[in-house]
């Protein structure tokens, strides 16, 4: 990416990247020490694929910090995020990918499971929003914010009633950070997963391009290294005047509303 004219100075240099333990995650943690950030690596359930993604980043030459971060204990869950700002010495980038689902049509929906998946997805997101924005302002130097949301950011699905209303609530949110921290030159963008292999969609580690998916333009699921790219892309001084977006990186699924409308051969949607 063309970076002329900028010193080293308007480089991020310090990530936290939540749920990096694995999958898009662990890719996006790799994709910024490429770009130079020391990284902090946040895990739920799975210490030592965090550690992995560690030793990825050190590997890529950058230094990394590791912590639980419990987002179903909220709101102390967020401290962490202090924590790890001060352990690298600042944050000039946050990545809200840590998140979880659940299927069930709205009918049978358990009041529990819509929060579980509320307070995870949205509250948590905002918390770790929150905190790493006002050690940015307190800095003076800007920042990036990217959340990762997901396609049902924009459409619906069905049995994801709770998945559907924390990820399009997360892309009014990244919305609306953006107009506020504008004046701090803190940019705030959202990245829309379409299907993508990961631990989450039960297909890590396989060749996406083996793999067929009709109703995709592209034919095939992504990659979580394809999902990084943009984010790193966002985070660059490359991406300094994009903020208030959110940008689907689906395959052109997004694309095929009427089509797939018209052209589904059976009721098995529903």
């Amino acid at each position: 990416m063309d970076t002329s004219g900028k010193t080293p100075d308007d480089f991020p240099r310090t990530a936290i990247v939540t749920g990096s333990d694995s999958g898009i995650g662990r890719a996006t943690a790799v994709a910024l020490a490429k770009l130079g950030c020391d990284v902090a690596v946040t895990w739920h359930s799975d210490e030592q694929g965090a550690k992995s993604t560690a030793d990825e980043v050190r590997a890529a030459g950058r230094r990394a910090e590791v912590r639980q971060l419990d987002l179903s204990v909220l709101p102390g869950a967020a401290n962490v995020i202090d924590d790890l700002a001060d352990a690298l010495g600042g944050v000039d980038v946050l990545v809200n990918n840590a998140g979880t689902g659940s299927a069930a049509p709205v009918v049978d929906l358990d009041y529990e499971i819509w929060r579980e998946v509320i307070a995870t997805d949205l509250d948590g997101a905002f918390l770790c929003l929150q905190r790493a924005a006002r050690r940015m302002i307190a800095a003076g130097r800007g920042g990036r914010i990217v959340n990762i949301t997901s396609v049902h950011e924009h459409q619906p699905r069905v049995g994801l009633a709770a998945y559907c209303a924390a990820k399009g609530g997360l892309g009014l949110l990244t919305k609306t950070a953006a107009l506020e921290l504008s004046e701090h030159q803190i940019t705030v963008n959202s990245v829309a997963p379409g299907e993508v292999a990961t631990p989450m969609t039960g297909q890590e580690d396989i060749d996406v391009h083996q793999q067929h998916r009709p109703g995709v333009p592209l034919g095939r699921p992504g990659d979580a290294r394809e999902i990084a790219a943009v984010v790193a892309f966002l985070c660059s001084p490359a991406a300094s005047y994009v903020t208030g977006a959110s940008w689907p990186v689906d395959g052109g699924m997004l694309q095929m509303g009427p089509m797939a409308g018209s052209h589904l051969p059976s009721d098995g949607w529903r």
